[in-house]
């Protein structure tokens, strides 16, 4: 039985990868040549065993491999460029690398999604054909997978567009501090569990005002109860604030008061308040 396949593109670098991976791939019968026609340098695959599925799905997944990493970042680029072209270049460049690290740092299932839909395109237009032009293959025949790719820029564009409300928001709320006078000396801000509580400087609790109409900030961002703790903390303008993390670390929340209130912020794990509440989270307990 033979099964030829011929693949056919003018990427050397492309084509030295792929004759690079064809000397160690473990077929048998299996038989490798490069001719250079009139338009195209090929590869010429003839496969002389038996199980043709064997030879197609190696080959297929050899490609795949191949098209993730020559082609996924310009068809990323390419989807940014037509679907989100209102985008400066700065801040499609800056998605960009969001989408980079995306594909970067996902989970191995992921990363399998993505090529199992390139293999099974590969796998079905082999069974039926000999010829492939590389370019013409992934701009016509990898529907699925570019749709995979889509997702990753939508998913990168919302955060982009998150991440910048967000940097909005931090300086609006610094520029309003930076605009007025200090209130308070001291205020301490108990934090554990992703809850908080403010005690003036003489270590009594601070009422929190949980009236929305009453908070100093307007955003989507929101950090749940800790909201009215940051809409006291906007009110009362403390010159220091010292933050006790209670068996804890800090998270966003904590990284948001720092953001905002810069070198008004103290960070404490163990002192007299620090003890204190971590004797009543452990009675609690």
């Amino acid at each position: 039985m033979l099964k030829s396949i011929c693949i056919k593109t003018n990427n050397i670098k492309i084509i030295n990868y792929l004759l690079d991976k064809l000397d160690y791939i473990s077929i048998e019968h299996l038989y490798v040549s490069k001719l250079n026609f009139k338009n195209y340098q090929n590869i010429i695959l003839h496969y002389k065993g038996n199980d043709i599925n064997v030879f197609l799905n190696s080959i297929s997944n050899l490609l795949s491999s191949c098209i993730i990493q020559f082609y996924e970042n310009s068809l990323i680029k390419h989807i940014l460029s037509n679907n989100y072209f209102y985008f400066t270049q700065i801040e499609q460049t800056q998605i960009l690398k969001l989408c980079t690290e995306t594909l970067n740092t996902t989970d191995m299932h992921e990363v399998l999604l993505r090529k199992d839909s390139i293999n099974k395109s590969l796998f079905e237009y082999f069974t039926y054909n000999k010829s492939l032009f590389l370019n013409g293959f992934i701009d016509f025949r990898l529907q699925n997978y570019l749709n995979l790719l889509d997702l990753i820029v939508d998913s990168s564009v919302n955060k982009f567009i998150i991440d910048r409300e967000y940097i909005e928001f931090i300086n609006l709320l610094r520029a309003y501090i930076n605009s007025k006078n200090h209130g308070l000396n001291i205020v301490h801000l108990v934090y554990s569990n992703n809850k908080s509580i403010l005690l003036d400087e003489f270590k009594d609790i601070i009422k929190l005002e949980h009236n929305i109409l009453d908070t100093k900030y307007i955003s989507d961002i929101t950090f749940s109860s800790n909201d009215y703790s940051l809409n006291a903390l906007l009110t009362l303008l403390p010159k220091q604030i010292y933050i006790h993390l209670i068996n804890c670390n800090e998270d966003e929340f904590i990284t948001t008061l720092k953001l905002i209130f810069n070198d008004r912020i103290f960070i404490c794990k163990d002192c007299d308040i620090c003890r204190l509440y971590s004797l009543e989270q452990i009675s609690k307990e």
